[in-house]
């Protein structure tokens, strides 16, 4: 969306003066309803101090304009307590998915705010997210956290994503202006052209997500095995096989306790590490996987810090210890687990074009979703995806591939006491 439409409500404009230039009696007395509006909310304050340019719409039917005109955005409060929310992330963002307050026009004009706001990570959820770290079964809280965002239905992610191969993980752009649909396939040109499949060849697929690995690969002569925790996904994929004869198999099972038959030429994860958090233990399995000269191609959305995500994403979207990949965290853990680096390559434009196109497809397909699933889920979504594009925007995120190659022996796998140690020797 890219304005607000006009209110029929009289408006009062931050930024007016005397028409003569100076401060007149209109100047003061619009600076005086002005400073007896942002008195009446925190939110409006801010909007204020920030300069933002936007329509606040309060319970009793007025509307006041702060900034320049046109408005990029209307704030609208639904309730008398969201008039006294404290200007944080957690606080402002609860309030809209609850339909506190609603909020309408340039969305990323919105989160172009996150900035001049705290954190305010609720505790409630900053206490389950450690227990589910520290004291739960890594399996189990996969599980939990798999079930609760996968299980809306297949028809729910396909109102979104590209209709080729269905990724749900970013699309790989040669140009800006490429389809979805073209993004897709050029991101299984390079995983194939990567690892070096050819006819014959067994792949691992670690996620599974609509199939399109399975699809991609059994056209070209490749047997694919896709490993899925969500029953869904393995449905759908079961589906493909006996509809289109595809050269696949599903195994539905974490991938933290699955033990293949014999090892697969290569392996394949996309967008799926951010749900395994515990590189060692991953990067242990696949090297069980594969042998020796076998090849991994991971790719994920990623962030500076492990664990950094906003606190509506972890309350509303992403539940678990889910984590955007540290790159750093899993290149060291691949060393010390007996792989050596191949490639690592930055993507954050290509998962930035590909969110947007998923927001506006989201959007388009607003009362469809409303009306299938609910106005929350919407929303949360809705926040989840424009705020993506946000975030790789503005490098809050950034996004990688990377390959990686199996060797003979399984390195070091230092416990935490040699790790320590070889910490503390590399500072004298």
């Amino acid at each position: 969306m890219t304005g607000v439409a006009q209110s029929r409500s009289p408006r009062i404009a931050a930024t007016q003066s005397a028409p003569d230039g100076r401060s007149g009696l209109a100047g003061a007395s619009i600076r005086g309803r002005l400073q007896r509006t942002r008195g009446e909310s925190p939110i409006v304050a801010l909007l204020a101090d920030v300069g933002a340019r936007c329509e606040v719409t309060f319970l009793d039917g007025r509307t006041v304009l702060l900034g320049e005109p046109p408005a990029d955005f209307r704030v609208t409060f639904r309730a008398e307590r969201a008039l006294r929310l404290p200007t944080t992330e957690w606080a402002l963002g609860h309030a809209y998915m609850t339909g506190q307050i609603d909020l309408d026009g340039d969305i990323l004009a919105v989160l172009g705010l996150r900035d001049h706001l705290r954190y305010g990570m609720p505790i409630g959820a900053a206490s389950k997210f450690l227990a589910d770290l520290v004291l739960r079964s890594p399996v189990k809280v996969n599980k939990s956290a798999i079930h609760e965002h996968y299980t809306l239905g297949d028809d729910f992610y396909l109102t979104f994503i590209d209709s080729r191969y269905r990724f749900y993980s970013h699309c790989v752009f040669e140009r800006d202006d490429e389809s979805l649909e073209e993004a897709a396939e050029h991101k299984l040109e390079s995983m194939w052209n990567a690892l070096g499949l050819a006819p014959g060849m067994r792949l691992l697929d670690i996620g599974g997500g609509w199939g399109g690995v399975a699809e991609y690969c059994s056209a070209r002569g490749v047997h694919v095995t896709s490993v899925t925790l969500v029953a869904d996904s393995a449905a759908y994929i079961n589906r493909l096989i006996a509809e289109r004869g595809l050269d696949a198999d599903v195994v539905l099972s974490d991938f933290l306790e699955f033990v293949p038959d014999e090892p697969f030429d290569h392996a394949v994860i996309y967008g799926v590490i951010e749900h395994i958090p515990n590189y060692a233990r991953f990067c242990a399995k696949v090297w069980n996987s594969l042998p020796p000269g076998g090849r991994l191609y991971l790719d994920a959305s990623a962030t500076k810090q492990k664990f950094a995500v906003s606190p509506i994403t972890r309350v509303y979207t992403w539940p678990g210890h889910h984590s955007f990949l540290a790159v750093q965290d899993m290149i060291q853990e691949l060393l010390f687990s007996g792989f050596e680096l191949v490639e690592v390559k930055r993507e954050t434009r290509d998962y930035e074009l590909t969110i947007t196109h998923w927001a506006e497809r989201f959007e388009n397909a607003r009362e469809a979703i409303v009306a299938g699933w609910s106005e929350e889920l919407y929303r949360a979504f809705r926040i989840f995806l424009w705020g993506g594009a946000h975030a790789f925007r503005t490098n809050r995120l950034q996004a990688y591939h990377l390959v990686a190659e199996r060797r003979a022996d399984p390195g070091p796998r230092p416990g935490v006491l040699r790790r320590t140690a070889g910490y503390l020797a590399s500072l004298a």
